[in-house]
């Protein structure tokens, strides 16, 4: 099976969302071309645990057909061609609280067309622009470790 990666010179010239991944330093992640094995993967994914202690350098860890995989935050940086500038946790349907970040905001740039919307509301995907919609696609389908199936 190949890789995962998406026709960069195609989508720089219809979407902006490929701009965005760049200013994030996540291109490299959607233009591996390698080769990768799917039961690996999953068995992967399945095993994966983080590892550090609350005092600790974030970690994670897995095991492959028991050989143990150990990943702290230097080393994901590194595979993954991005800096290293720490690691945040996010909880889900949490909005991060940091100053000067106002979810209404981000909220009317992702629905320009909804007025009434507000960070309480369930959220739809098929209300997003295309180029949120497909890069919500791409995070979700291709960034993002799934289970099962």
């Amino acid at each position: 099976m190949g890789g995962r990666n998406i026709d960069l010179a195609f989508c720089s010239s219809e979407f902006t969302f490929v701009s965005w991944l760049d200013d994030l330093y996540l291109l490299p992640l959607v233009q591996i071309q390698d080769p990768f094995f799917v039961k690996l993967a999953k068995e992967f994914y399945m095993n994966l645990r983080i590892v550090s202690s609350p005092h600790e350098e974030f970690a994670l860890s897995s095991t492959v057909k028991g050989q143990r995989i150990l990943l702290d935050a230097r080393i994901l940086a590194s595979i993954l061609h991005i800096p290293h500038t720490g690691i945040y946790i996010f909880k889900s349907k949490k909005w991060p609280k940091v100053e000067g970040f106002h979810p209404n905001h981000i909220l009317s740039i992702l629905y320009p067309n909804d007025p009434n919307i507000h960070p309480t509301m369930a959220l739809c995907t098929n209300k997003l622009s295309v180029d949120h919609r497909l890069l919500h696609h791409l995070i979700v389908h291709q960034l993002l470790p799934t289970g099962g199936g």
